[in-house]
């Protein structure tokens, strides 16, 4: 196991000039990456990523990243590309529903990708601010426009591999955006045994646990469906390697009877199945499980209109 460092990384200074970007906020540290709220030259807010794994590389002092030894010097440089390639993949895409990717370079030894700042709250923020399950339009409405963007991912070549509430953001004007894409970090771990693992339990599918080579849509299509249960239960399933072990999840089914229509609460379930041939196999036929299976009373109200609206 690669040590991790003795000292706690240090974000970039506020008011540092990165390229034409001025650091104004750090808005997360994680394991992995910093985000900041930064200001380019046109005075615009943006939010920019910035590779740096803690376990990896250290920065203790001014902006130079610093890799923290030499036996993970190859694990460091190899994230690093991986990082960079999802940048410039995710730079082709321009959807409305996936955070976009402005620009992306390599400065103190390491790699950034700006994406445009947006403003609302995360869906994690949402489910917890209410008293009671989120309601099932809520859900219909906000995944089948999600859905839209990842099926645009999936066309790409590309896995998210890290949805969940957090990473699902709920814009002011209540269309949803997807962000921090997880797939340099599984790349990453998936190469380099001795990384520490990078899925979210409760949200990562039982293939990212036990064997990566079965990873295909339906692996994200598990982590959507543990989503919506979380909006159903208000708190994360339990994690799909302990359910592979002895499998205690209560199925939406049994818990949202009466709260839920028994469409919406097989389709959670399904999308939440063990193994991943018992899913629906790709983002379009979810989607179109998820707009054609409406309750009665929403069928009779424009469903054409929905279809055209989300089936784009």
């Amino acid at each position: 196991m690669a040590s991790t460092p003795a000292h706690k990384n240090q974000a970039l200074p506020i008011g540092y000039q990165l390229q034409d970007y001025e650091i104004r906020k750090v808005l997360s540290a994680g394991g992995f990456s910093f985000v900041y709220i930064a200001r380019d030259a046109d005075k615009k807010t943006v939010a920019i990523k910035e590779y740096l794994p803690t376990f990896l590389a250290l920065r203790t002092s001014g902006a130079q990243v610093q890799v923290s030894s030499a036996e993970v010097s190859n694990s460091f440089r190899h994230g690093l590309k991986c990082f960079f390639e999802e940048g410039r993949a995710l730079a082709n895409i321009d959807h409305k529903n996936i955070v976009r990717v402005l620009n992306f370079f390599r400065a103190n030894d390491t790699v950034y990708m700006v994406m445009q700042y947006e403003r609302g709250k995360s869906l994690q923020e949402y489910i917890l601010a209410q008293e009671q399950p989120v309601s099932e339009k809520f859900i219909r409405r906000v995944f089948g426009e999600l859905l839209n963007g990842l099926r645009e991912v999936h066309t790409q070549k590309l896995l998210h591999l890290d949805i969940k509430p957090a990473n699902i953001y709920i814009r002011i004007d209540g269309s949803p955006v997807l962000l921090d894409f997880g797939s340099a970090r599984q790349t990453l771990s998936e190469t380099e045994s001795k990384l520490p693992p990078s899925y979210t339990p409760g949200f990562a599918s039982p293939e990212q646990y036990y064997d990566r080579s079965l990873l295909g849509p339906w692996s994200d299509i598990y982590s959507v469906g543990a989503t919506m249960y979380a909006c159903l239960v208000r708190a994360a399933p339990i994690a799909a390697d302990q359910r592979m072990k002895k499998d205690t999840l209560v199925p939406a089914a049994k818990f949202g009877k009466d709260i839920y229509s028994s469409n919406l609460l097989e389709l959670i379930d399904r999308c939440m199945a063990i193994d991943h041939m018992q899913r629906p196999q790709s983002m379009f036929a979810l989607q179109k499980s998820l707009l054609e299976d409406l309750p009665l009373q929403d069928k009779k109200v424009g469903l054409m209109d929905k279809l055209k609206t989300y089936l784009k």
